[in-house]
């Protein structure tokens, strides 16, 4: 299924394509997946650049004309036509909520096949599709744990690999990595703290008001638990004062609720809370990773989480309780490798990384050994960003990044 249209600036073609649940299986199980072509309307025969989003479970960013969003667009289509894929079970391709009325065994079942190796073969069907010799991709965030996938096993396909914020840890390491991010996120937490000294008490009042009783829009009720989720936005450019904002509400307020719930609800894109940990397993169990490895510094109840997912959100998100099952049976899935060391040691694909010195979410400690994996790969470490760097400077980034690849810089 193809459809173009136009909009300020732009000329865009939409695309659905149907590909196996299980690539192993080609004759089996179909869903759809969907890609929008982003297109300059001088710059129709240019070269594809994939986009891979983060997550894992969120579709590619939404196009618009002029000014461009998102803002490392204009960049992109000096250069390329922009492939915006809405990875399996996100967006337009088929969503997962189908599924919420199974019995658990057969949600884990169906739910194995939504890695970055998926969607790699799912990126070569497309590439297939719109007859594309080799494309380059971008990778941010989980974008670019897939494109370290894409590296493993398809590099034939690919003529540039760009990662910003994501390069992952390679081998069965997950319990490092959650320990890790955690000392990150406790460090990010005290520097909130020394920049709104005011708000550690302001946290405070927060728990007495959740046990006091706080309802939240969905009808879900606040715990205390849960609200330590908001931290989750202190790994951003401007969270630190996203996070001060809500905290300056009345926690009794609607307000307040709204915006908590807004911050820490996973029913839209469930694939997050489903696959999060699964998608740092490079071989291993995960077993729950970031609620074993917790440290003793939680006690005290200032301190934030950040992108953790734990068993208990299935109980306390009301939109997340139909998986609770299945994500308990994923948490005990043998996941195989995802990198293959030897084929990225022999790489010839023109890669480059944005790393980010002070990433909460994906630390240099994992992604500079990942980068010294990948032949040739030019890693550029900097300090002058955050883990959405590509949103925050997007044309700065990507513009670097295409510089890097090419032996401009």
């Amino acid at each position: 299924m193809t459809s173009s249209y136009r909009m300020p600036g732009l000329v865009v073609t939409d695309h659905t394509i149907d590909v196996p649940l299980d690539h192993s299986e080609p004759a089996g199980q179909q869903i759809a997946v969907f890609a929008r072509v982003v297109a300059d309307p001088d710059g129709q025969d240019r070269p594809f650049l994939v986009f891979l989003q983060g997550g894992p479970g969120f579709e590619a960013p939404r196009p618009t004309g002029v000014p461009h969003s998102p803002g490392w667009l204009e960049r992109a289509l000096a250069d390329y036509r922009v492939v915006m894929l809405d990875q399996r079970g996100t967006g337009r391709s088929t969503p997962i909520h189908d599924v919420a009325g199974w019995g658990p065994a057969e949600q884990a079942s169906y739910l194995t096949h939504f890695r970055a190796d998926a969607i790699v073969r799912d990126a070569e069907a497309m590439r297939a599709h719109l007859g594309a010799e080799k494309w380059s991709v971008l990778g941010q965030s989980f974008g670019g744990f897939t494109l370290l996938a894409y590296l493993s096993q398809a590099p034939e396909g690919l003529r540039e690999a760009m990662f910003t914020g994501g390069l992952a840890a390679i081998g069965p390491r997950i319990d490092d990595v959650y320990r890790t991010t955690y000392s990150r996120v406790i460090d990010r937490c005290e520097r909130f703290y020394a920049r709104y000294p005011g708000d550690r008490d302001r946290v405070r009042a927060v728990h007495d008001a959740i046990d006091a009783g706080i309802t939240l829009p969905s009808g879900d009720r606040l715990t205390a638990r849960r609200f330590r989720m908001v931290g989750q936005q202190l790994g951003a450019s401007d969270g630190a004062e996203r996070l001060h904002y809500l905290l300056e509400l009345d926690p009794r307020s609607a307000a307040f609720a709204h915006d908590v719930e807004g911050t820490v609800a996973w029913g839209r894109n469930p694939l997050y809370a489903l696959v999060h940990e699964a998608c740092w397993a490079d071989g291993g169990v995960t077993r729950w990773s970031a609620q074993r490895v917790q440290p003793d510094a939680y006690s005290d109840p200032t301190l934030f989480t950040g992108e953790h997912v734990f068993p208990w959100m299935f109980d306390d998100i009301g939109a997340l309780g139909c998986y609770r099952d299945a994500a308990r049976l994923l948490a005990e899935q043998p996941w195989p490798r995802l990198y293959d060391e030897e084929r990225l040691a022999a790489n010839e694909v023109p890669a480059a990384a944005a790393i980010y010195a002070h990433d909460m979410y994906v630390p240099r400690e994992f992604s500079e050994p990942s980068a010294a994996a990948v032949r040739g790969l030019r890693p550029w470490l900097t300090s002058e960003f955050e883990h959405d760097g590509l949103r925050a400077a997007g044309d700065r980034i990507l513009g670097r990044l295409i510089d890097l690849v090419r032996d401009r810089a």
